[in-house]
């Protein structure tokens, strides 16, 4: 299933939230050879896990971790504007509109059909808010991805060639997207808003487009 959780209510969820970090550091450090910080307790958190972001994740059936996302406002610090201005000839991307997505995780046995199911989750976080786009950093294995679930994004700027190519693009929230990603992730329209209402209701939503 899919949850949408913040930060301060992990703890609610020890075991989806542990497995979460231990999978990014799998993900990150051990087959990317990514430079991140990995924890003595082989967790993988950055500074922008204190800013209390929204985590996307789908949930396994025995309750851990199968993939997730990481969203904050690009009105407060975001990773695109800290270390990637290079990308972007120097604009920051700022806008009660535009969230940035950052640290897409999946297990190391996720099944194909998360990759599609985080992107619908990040598809309803968008309309839900009012959002008008999200904005990420991605390396060159990502556009496959990108590409096959039917969402790619405005690529804005790239550096490096090939396999080691890094780009930053902007993804747009419009509703034909919607029904391709339900369809990639087996995931029908009723369990999606279900899941997104529980997450949310009425009065969270309005909160979170305000903030946004």
């Amino acid at each position: 299933m899919l949850r949408y959780l913040y930060a301060d209510q992990l703890h609610l969820h020890p075991r989806l939230a542990e497995s979460m970090f231990r999978d990014r550091a799998q993900q990150f450090r051990d087959r990317l050879r990514w430079k991140v910080t990995v924890h003595p307790d082989g967790t993988e958190r950055d500074e922008y896990d204190a800013l209390n972001p929204l985590y996307v994740i789908w949930e396994r059936p025995d309750g851990l971790h199968g993939g997730s996302m990481r969203f904050l406002p690009t009105t407060a610090e975001t990773m695109v504007n800290d270390h990637f201005l290079s990308l972007t000839d120097g604009v920051e991307i700022r806008s009660p509109f535009i969230w940035e997505c950052t640290r897409f995780c999946l297990a190391p046995d996720a099944e194909p059909r998360v990759s599609a199911a985080l992107m619908l989750g990040g598809m309803e976080l968008g309309r839900g808010a009012h959002l008008s786009h999200a904005v990420g950093v991605f390396d060159a294995r990502m556009v496959r991805v990108y590409r096959r679930l039917g969402w790619g994004p405005i690529i804005l700027g790239t550096e490096g060639e090939g396999r080691d190519a890094i780009s930053v693009g902007l993804w747009a929230f419009e509703s034909e997207v919607r029904p391709r990603l339900l369809g990639r992730s087996g995931i029908s329209d009723e369990l999606s808003r279900h899941w997104h209402a529980r997450a949310f209701g009425d009065r969270r939503q309005v909160a979170l487009a305000e903030t946004g």
